[in-house]
């Protein structure tokens, strides 16, 4: 009984696998535009300087915040 109930409950998962693979094939649809060229964010040296700048007063914060003087 436990051995039909495998191999009926395998062949319902597998169809189930099966319909839902065959359901995400669709056809290929991609739209490049380069035509239009703006920089991004990160690209931008002062982005890096301010990021740098920021992560090193929270770095001195941090570590001066733990000695008690």
């Amino acid at each position: 009984m436990k051995l039909i109930f495998k191999r009926i409950l395998f062949f319902l998962l597998t169809g189930f696998l099966t319909l839902q693979s065959i359901a995400q094939d669709k056809g290929l649809d991609v739209d490049i535009n380069i035509g239009k060229k703006e920089p991004e964010w990160y690209r931008q040296p002062w982005v890096w300087v301010v990021g740098g700048a920021v992560f090193i007063l929270l770095l001195v914060a941090l570590l001066r915040g733990g000695k008690k003087s």
